[in-house]
């Protein structure tokens, strides 16, 4: 059903990833799909590398522990932004096509008040992408 599964990370906040990387990795197992963890970084130099290509390396070595940990085929993603904060919608739903991905797995917080206002990731996703996307809690 599902051949290629993205998952959006944030290497400064894989502890907070734990159930959506659990469930990427068991629907992967399920179908015998390839995870493709998507990393977004800027030009400059940041806590995960000094430019996009230490930070493409830092986010492919990461992708390798987890394929490895959860016995799935894996790939990584670096897309670079000159802002991620404001154009980290864009980049996910390019990603989508870039990656071939037929499913996006992401992890997201609980609704609050300031979803009335800013729509979130992952709805702004689903809303606009040719891709499933399932949304996990916690």
């Amino acid at each position: 059903m599902f051949k290629k599964i993205m998952v959006p990370v944030d290497l400064r906040h894989t502890e907070r990833l734990g159930r959506a990387l659990k469930a990427a990795a068991d629907l992967a197992g399920i179908y015998g799909a390839t995870v493709c963890y998507v990393g977004v970084t800027s030009p400059e130099p940041g806590e995960f590398g000094r430019n996009p290509d230490e930070f493409a390396a830092r986010l492919a070595g990461w992708a390798r522990e987890e394929a490895s940990r959860h016995g799935h085929a894996a790939e990584s993603h670096a897309i670079v932004s000159h802002d991620p904060t404001t154009e980290l919608d864009k980049a996910l739903q390019n990603a989508v096509g870039e990656t071939g991905a037929d499913l996006v797995v992401m992890a997201t917080h609980m609704p609050n008040v300031t979803d009335y206002i800013w729509a979130s990731h992952g709805g702004t996703l689903a809303q606009h992408s040719g891709a499933s996307v399932m949304l996990v809690r916690g």
